[in-house]
């Protein structure tokens, strides 16, 4: 039955179906050749989506799209620039800034990487090669799911089950987080140093970096009251969503007055579409997960890999040798609803650090999302400029390179990783 799921998928998968097609088919063919009632199927797919933390998506989502409609984009893009506006190469470092606190917001690359295109885009043209953008914004995008709150995380702690806490996880990613957009505009500046790319903005000004500093500051505000309330334990992940919105649609109608009543529809629609497929990809694979515990798949694996080897940290590098494949031809909310259920259960029988593993498999497939040929970030890019993939995958390769540094690091160094959750009690 295992082998059939897989056969089944992997096919209509590689032949171009969407996965979460390609992932019903597999089931109904698996059940069907069990003799399992098909009633089984929907049974299982509602149990997995009636989960009070899955709310967070749609709702994370929904504010990240507020934000776009409501110019809280624009204030701190203007922010950012009156701070490193005058270097080479500095509305890449604003990208990359801005991306870093939308990511404290979204939670999710997609939904930072199209609002990030819409918003820089017409300004980023003016100074450098498009392909050069593309790259600089994708990277940026891809700290959506590693800066919390993370849709990613979230799913991840869902899948994993009581081993893994959400705000364990949102506090392990802050450090590696903050490394990243550090790491990624060093790559900025010693490109545009290189290619001579001119300075695009002013030289600093204390008094306007003051001036932009008390426009932006509500929205700077926001992150700060999301996550420190989630990781307070004043509210859960999904409350926090939902007062992200609130906050969202409040600053958009009172404060920047960008937003209008008019836009809402819009939002909720585009927020809607990109939650719904998520939820599909989870209650479809949760049929999937169901047949491989049937199967007595994960028992079978943790003897296998045991046999292979006694060694922890050679499980660990082996599982993100695997995901490093895994992330080049399987969309990440797919193979975390796959895989999780599978090596959870051998990571927690080596007795490794739950928090550190769980952010080694999330951020490993996130580096999927920039890894051809289904690198789903390079699809959305191509989309927004028309630029071909293969100049954006070129110009992508050394922020893609830093991230499997970054990766590597932290396998060799878990406090990156461990420190500041086991700090806040985590």
């Amino acid at each position: 039955m295992t082998w059939l799921v897989i056969i089944v998928f992997c096919v209509l998968a590689f032949a171009g179906m969407p996965l979460a097609f390609a992932l019903g088919f597999a089931s109904l063919a698996a059940l069907y050749a069990a003799d399992f009632e098909l009633v089984m199927m929907a049974q299982r797919m509602l149990h997995a989506v009636d989960n009070f933390p899955l709310m967070a998506i749609p709702l994370f989502m929904l504010a990240g799209e507020l934000m776009v409609k409501a110019g809280m984009m624009e204030r701190l893009v203007a922010f950012a620039n009156s701070l490193v506006g005058r270097v080479h190469g500095g509305l890449a470092h604003v990208t990359i800034i801005a991306g870093t606190i939308l990511a404290s917001v979204s939670g999710a690359a997609v939904a930072s990487a199209s609002a990030l295109g819409s918003a820089l885009v017409p300004a980023l043209r003016k100074h450098y090669p498009d392909s050069f953008n593309c790259a600089v914004i994708a990277s940026a995008a891809n700290l959506g799911p590693v800066i919390p709150p993370s849709n990613a995380m979230i799913v991840y702690a869902l899948m994993a089950g009581s081993s893994v806490s959400v705000g364990g996880l949102f506090m392990a990613g802050i450090v590696p987080g903050v490394l990243l957009a550090l790491g990624f505009i060093g790559i900025a500046s010693f490109v545009s140093w290189r290619r001579k790319y001119p300075p695009t903005g002013e030289a600093f000004n204390a008094r306007n970096a003051w001036v932009q500093f008390r426009k932006a500051h509500i929205i700077l505000f926001m992150p700060i009251i999301v996550v420190g309330g989630i990781i307070g334990g004043v509210f859960t992940a999904t409350e926090g969503a939902a007062i992200a919105v609130v906050y969202s649609g409040v600053v958009g109608l009172l404060v920047t007055r960008k937003l209008r009543l008019s836009d809402l529809p819009g939002c909720l629609f585009r927020a809607a579409v990109t939650a719904s497929m998520v939820g599909a990809l989870i209650a479809l694979a949760a049929t999937v997960t169901f047949l491989l515990t049937v199967d007595m798949v994960p028992q079978q694996m943790a003897d296998w890999v045991k046999s292979m080897t006694a060694d922890p940290m050679v499980f660990v590098l082996l599982t993100m040798l695997l995901l490093v494949v895994v992330g080049m031809f399987m969309e990440s909310n797919a193979a975390y609803i796959m895989l999780v259920p599978l090596f959870v259960p051998i990571a927690d029988a080596f007795g490794l650090d739950p928090l550190w593993f769980g952010f080694l498999f999330m951020f490993n497939l996130v580096i999927g999302m920039m890894t051809p040929p289904v690198g789903v970030l390079f699809f959305v890019m191509s989309g927004i400029t028309r630029v071909p993939m293969g100049a954006i995958i070129r110009e992508s390769m050394p922020f893609v390179i830093f991230q499997f540094v970054m990766l590597l690091l932290c396998v060799a160094f878990p406090s990156i990783v461990t420190a500041l959750p086991r700090a806040l009690g985590f």
